[in-house]
Parts: structure tokens; sequence; C-alpha cells
């Protein structure tokens, strides 16, 4: 919905404190009867339609100022020194904005790493017992790491720092010999202590040096050592250290675990660290007192103090520091070889780590005040959301930038400025922004205190409207709180003396109906009794009066050309001209500027189309064939030439729509070059579009199967060879029984025997052996 009606404001400045979007209208004369005060309050485009003057809409916009924009230095090392206060790597540094609720004001910030810029370097050492070899080897770190830190900055100081333990049980032993010398054996050590500024900050390598030799080991009983409340003392002594306004590094050095906040009970210690310093003669006098800070502590005082810690430890506690690097912003670890061999190069490279990273923080932020960062960075990389605070791989000359966006959400209850600053972690440099809410209008300043145009007096005029005063109401103040609902007053909200009050759709105050607000900032009623809207006229295609009117008071007004009860007549009759300029193509009537057909052969808007005249489909014919087949004379321009119906396929014929009353159609078969038929119908329907029905498979004329027809001529001819003989051996059956049946009857009529045949000789024949004798 429209936040600025919903927020109900009764003058220009709480209006204008909903939202950027919202304006006030300062016309005497906008509202209409009915309408409440609070109705000046609107989106800027609403109240334009509503009729108010652009110059009369009271919108007021931010702004800034620059006020202080000294330029990031360009200097070279080697060049004139400069005083760390002179050096400048943020840009601006002071800016003064004017927020407007919901409106976000940008600032551009640019960030440049200053060449040869100061650093102060506190080496902070645990001296239990188990750091004896290391203690050894940093006696000398003083001028060796001044040599190698030259090769980065031509100004640079180192202090010192020990700590061991708190002086109390169960920390360390208590017995009076083991205060004197904590160490076993013959081992010569120092009484405990918590922590000792052995050396102020200095440039000079060779003191260092001096003081460092002259340090002796202590001891303690436990593991973890006191270091938490040595960071804190160096974090907040700063005039004690020798702290400048430059790149702070502390170098925390250390083969063991830590304790923190709460672990101060074991020694009967409860009060809370309270972060403040407490050194007397460079030795932290209180361990015995307070607690041990917390992280969240440490890393506040370490941020406020612009401090970057170095965590130069063994390789046993890498995983235990690691966690709390992850917890200490602008913070590095690095592995300590057991003798601390290694250190130099340890703080070298977690130094180029550190300071190739910039992060930016903001202050506390003021109620209601919201701030998003997008950074710039080096190669174009851009990041937004919380990595947009930060760019990475910066090195020295670069010059990255970063988008920042304020935004307030109404005015702090205080109604006055508030200051908030943004700088680098790990940088002393900061932007200082003076943030001035806009939380009255300009027309604010004219009003008019006690005027007679708000009852007497009983208001101030301001904005076009009245501000009551204190316990009075009504469009002009006109009445007091106690008396805004009474039987008498009630009477002048009923219409015609009805039941009703405002029509139900609104409030009696003071007399008067004050109608109700609509979810639709369109949507408004309005009326003495609230008896009128603007929303319940009649529609047309779904739209209030067609779209072609206003609705006031439940009636449509149209515009010019459109008539009827929702203005949905139109009475231009150019949309009915056919394609020969002729009315409805002199087949029907122009009503309402659509064509009503009086020939139902033909339809269209503008009766051209017959879809059941001769010719029809052989005019489709080709754009049918090419959209549902791909094939035909047009497959190749089908989709400039054949867009102009829409096509549905169906599965078979039976599936084709018939004729109806409603819009005829014509149904079309139609053969193409390989002489296949295909089925459709064409029509136009209600909505003048034009559908094609087609079947989507082609029917096609079936060619000769082979093998069917090869079986059949081999099978034909064996079975008339086979009919022949057996034709022919039926034939040579029956003359065989004709002449044997011929045979016997002969046989049967012969009239002769052997002994009358004349012919007739015997078949035997008689020889006899002339050597026989008869025996």
């Amino acid at each position: 919905g429209n936040e600025c009606i919903k927020a109900n404001a009764l003058s220009c400045g709480e209006c204008i404190q909903v939202g950027a979007k919202c304006g006030w209208c300062t016309d005497t004369d906008f509202l209409k009867q009915g309408e409440p005060t609070s109705a000046r309050c609107d989106e800027l485009e609403s109240l334009k339609k509503r009729g108010c003057s652009a110059t009369k809409i009271e919108n007021p916009h931010g702004s800034q100022r620059t006020l202080k924009n000294k330029p990031v230095t360009n200097r070279k090392k080697g060049a004139d020194k400069l005083r760390p206060e002179d050096i400048t790597q943020i840009q601006p540094q002071k800016l003064s904005l004017n927020l407007r609720s919901g409106e976000p004001q940008n600032i551009k910030l640019k960030f440049k790493r200053a060449e040869d810029y100061p650093i102060d370097l506190y080496y902070l050492m645990d001296l239990s017992y188990s750091m004896k070899d290391d203690l050894e080897n940093v006696k000398n770190l003083g001028t060796s790491l001044m040599k190698e830190m030259s090769k980065i900055t031509s100004d640079f100081r180192i202090g010192f720092g020990s700590f061991v333990e708190k002086t109390v049980m169960p920390y360390i032993s208590t017995t009076p010999a083991k205060l004197l010398n904590p160490c076993t054996g013959d081992q010569n050590c120092t009484s405990p202590f918590s922590y000792k500024n052995v050396l102020k900050l200095t440039s000079n390598g060779q003191q260092f040096n001096s003081l460092v030799g002259q340090q002796q080991i202590s001891g303690n009983l436990d593991s973890p050592e006191g270091g938490f409340d040595a960071i804190m003392q160096v974090a907040v002594c700063g005039d004690h250290i020798g702290w400048r306004n430059v790149t702070r590094l502390l170098v925390f050095s250390t083969d063991a675990g830590f304790h923190f906040a709460g672990d101060g009970k074991l020694g009967g210690i409860v009060l809370p660290n309270d972060g403040k310093c407490h050194l007397e003669n460079n030795m932290y006098t209180m361990s015995h007192y307070y607690d041990y800070p917390s992280i969240a502590h440490l890393v506040q005082k370490l941020s406020e103090n612009n401090i970057q810690t170095i965590f130069a430890v063994t390789e046993e506690f890498q995983p235990v520091y690691k966690e709390l690097k992850n917890l200490i912003p602008k913070s590095a670890v690095g592995t300590l070889s057991a003798n601390s061999s290694n250190v130099i190069n340890l703080i070298v490279d977690a130094y180029n780590s550190l300071s190739s990273e910039v992060i930016l923080e903001n202050s506390k932020l003021p109620e209601g005040v919201t701030i998003t960062y997008q950074s710039h960075c080096k190669n174009g990389i851009v990041n937004e959301g919380e990595n947009g605070r930060r760019c990475s791989n910066i090195s020295i000359g670069d010059e990255v930038s970063f988008n920042i966006n304020i935004t307030a959400q109404g005015c702090p209850k205080q109604g006055k400025s508030e200051t908030i600053k943004i700088k680098p972690l790990g940088f002393t440099e900061e932007v200082e922004i003076v943030l001035n809410f806009i939380c009255e209008c300009e027309c604010h300043k004219h009003g008019i205190k006690n005027s007679d145009l708000c009852h007497n007096g009983n208001g101030t005029f301001e904005c076009g409207a009245c501000r009551c005063n204190k316990g009075r109401v009504g469009r002009q103040c006109e009445c007091r709180k106690d008396e805004v609902s009474t039987e008498d007053l009630d009477k002048n909200c009923r219409k015609d003396n009805g039941t009703d009050i405002c029509s139900n759709n609104g409030e009696c105050v003071c007399g008067t109906c004050e109608c109700k607000k609509r979810e639709n900032p369109e949507e408004r009623y309005s009326g003495k009794f609230c008896e009128c809207d603007n929303f319940n006229c009649d529609r047309s295609n779904n739209k209030l009066c067609g779209g072609h009117g206003r609705c006031e008071c439940r009636v449509c007004i149209c515009d010019a050309n459109y008539t009827g009860s929702a203005c949905d007549c139109s009475l231009d009759t150019s949309t009915c001209l056919a394609s020969n300029k002729q009315i409805c193509n002199g087949r029907g009537n122009c009503e309402c500027g659509t064509c009503r057909c009086t020939d139902p052969k033909f339809q269209g808007p503008t009766c051209e189309i017959c879809p059941t005249c001769p010719g029809v489909c052989t005019e489709h014919k080709e754009c049918v064939q090419c959209r549902a087949f791909g094939t035909g004379e047009k497959k190749d321009t089908c989709d400039r030439d054949c867009s102009y119906f829409n096509l549905i396929k169906v599965k078979d014929r039976d599936k084709l729509p018939q004729p109806v009353q409603a819009f005829p159609l014509m149904h079309c078969k139609e053969r193409d070059a390989n002489d296949c038929w295909f089925y459709y119908t064409y029509a136009v329907n209600n909505n003048t579009e034009k559908e094609v029905h087609v079947v989507e498979t082609l029917e096609c004329p079936a060619g000769p199967d082979i093998i069917p027809i090869v079986a059949g001529v081999v099978a034909g001819i064996v079975l008339i060879g086979l009919a022949l003989l057996l034709i022919w051996k039926l034939l040579m059956i029956i003359h065989d029984r004709r002449e044997f049946a011929k045979f016997e009857k002969e046989k049967m009529n012969a009239k002769w025997d052997t002994g009358e045949n004349p012919i007739y000789k015997s078949a035997v024949t008689t020889v006899i052996n002339p050597k026989y004798e008869g025996k």
C-alpha cells in the first residue's frame, strides 16, 4: 500500500519523515469535502493527479557540504620529512550532510597509502621461564629491526615491555622464597610481575638492546600467561608507551596460551577489568584487583587506539591464536621459531600483510540511521555488503575509493544534529561526518501561530492547513478532544436523518464527516456524508469507466468521443473503416466504434472477412502447409508471410471443429506436391482472431507392397500349374475309364473261341530229344 497515506500525517513535517516519495500539498483549496487533513500527504505523482500544482508541493531534498578536503599526500621516500599530522591518507576529512528521511546521501572517500609513513612498534614479550632462549635472541633485536625497517620507513621507533602473570595464587607461588626467585634449582630468575613497560618508544636501537639485555627471566605455575593484562595496558597507557598518531604495531611474543575474563576467579579476583591505565613506575599495579579483560574488551580498546597486533607465537599455539586473530580486526599471526631467531622476518611479513589491507569502520550510528559501503579496489574489483568496507593487496602509493550511502529513517527524538566518524582500522586518520536531519518543511517557518483561520486562534496555520494546539481537533481545530463525539454533533453526520453515520464510510469529528482511507491510494471516499467515492462506477474490460473517463460520486464522467454508463462506447467511426474506405465494408453498422455485420457471411472488425466464401481454402493452403508440415512454396518465407493466424493441430478429422452459429468456418481438403491430402478448417472467432485447425498427419496413397505381389504371383503360378495337372489327370482318368469300358464292352460282345479260330495257333511247341532212350 501507499505508506504516505497510511501514516495519517497531520502536518508537513510528519509527512516528509514517512519516506522520500511523500510530499505535502500546501494548496488551501486542495482537500475535497470529507477528506481529512492527512490526505494532503501522498506520493508526488498522486498529488499531481489529484490536482495539486507542482509549485504547491513541499518535497525537500537532502544535501551535503565538504568542510575539510585536504588532498592525499603524494610523498616519495627520501623527500623532505613531514610531521605525522601533516601526512594525509584519506580524503575528504570532514563533511556535513542534511538527511531527508528515506533518501540516501552518497559520499565518496579516497584512500591512498602514503610512502615512508612513520611506524611505532612495541615489542611485548612473555618472560616466563620457557622463553629463556628467546630472550637471548631478542637482546639484539633493536638495531637489527631498525636496519630492516629502514627499508620501509625513515621514521621508525621501537619500545619493549614484558609480562609474566598475576602475582597471586594459584598463578604463581606466593612463598617468600619463590617470590624472590620463582625458578627451581640454581637458576637465577627475577621476581614475578604482571606487566612491565621496560622501554618507551624510541628511535635509539642501541638503547633497546641495552635495556633488553638487562632483563631476566621470571616464572609462574600454570601454563597460560597473563598477556591480556599487558595488552590492555599497552593499548590504554599511550602517554607511558609514547604512541604517536602514526602506524601503531604491537608485537605479542609468547610460547603459551592466555587467561581471559573469568579466569581471575581462581585467584579470588571478581571485579571486571576497567580498561584504564594503572601503571606506576612503569609497572601494572592492579593485576591483583581487576580480572583479565575479555576478548571483546581488548578488541574495543585496540580499535579505539588504532593499534594493529602481530601475534608471534610458537607452532604449538598457532591454532589458538589464529582463532583469536579472526576476532581481532587488523591483526596477524606469525610462527615464532623455538628460540625467536626469525622474529625480524616475522614482523616485516606481518606488517606488509596488515598494511596491504584497509578496512573502514564507523562509530555508533544514531537511531534510525543506516550506512552501506561499496569499495572500488585495485584491478577494477568492486565489493559490496560487509566486503564493501575493505580493499586488499594495496601497495604503497596505490589509491582506492569507497562509495558510502547514509540513510535516515525519521528524525531522532532530540531532533539535533549528530556526528559520526569513519576511519580505516589501524590508522589514526578519520572522516568526521555531521548529520543534520530535515524534520520540518520550509513552509513551517512561515506558519501563523494562533491564526484566525484555525477557529479563533486554536492552532497554527502552516503549509496550507491548521496544526491544532494541544487538546484541539478538527480540520479547523474547532473542537476540544472531550467533545469530539456527542449525540448532537453526530446528527450533522447523518444523511437525510438516516441511521448511518457518514454513510458507514467515515467518522464524525466535530460534527463533520472525515472519510475513511482505502488501501489503494487511488480510491477515495468523499462528500459531506462520505456518500461518494471514485471506485464504484461501471466497468468495461475490467477497467473503471472503460479507461476513458473518471469516476465522480459513483458516476462516470466520460472523455470526449466516448459515451455510455461505463464510457465504453466510442463515437469515433475511424475504427470501422474497411480497406475500401467504406464503413464496415458496406455490410454492417458502426456501433460504439465496432462494426456489427448485417450480412451473416461476413465478419471481422470491418466486416471484410468471409470464412465460407469460395477460394478460402486455396488462399490459405500454402500457409497452412508450411506452418503445419514445413513444406510447400512458402516454407522459406513462412515466418514472414504466414503468421496472421493461430494454428492448432488435432490428431484426426473427427477432432476438427464443426460449424456453429456463433461464427462460421470452412472445412478444407487440399493435396500437396506428393499427392498427399491434408485436412483443415479456417474460421474467424468472436475476438476477430483467425484460427486454423489442421489434422497433424497427411493422408497419402499407399505404395505397392512387393513381397505380397511376388508371393501372390508365385502362388498363382503354382496353383495354376497344380490346377492344370489336376485337370489333365482328371481328363486322363476319364479317358482311361472310357477306353476300359469300351474294351470290356467289346470283350463281352466277342463270338469266337480258340477252337473255332482259323488263325489260332497254339503257343506250345514240343521238341523230342534224340538222345532220349526212355529211361
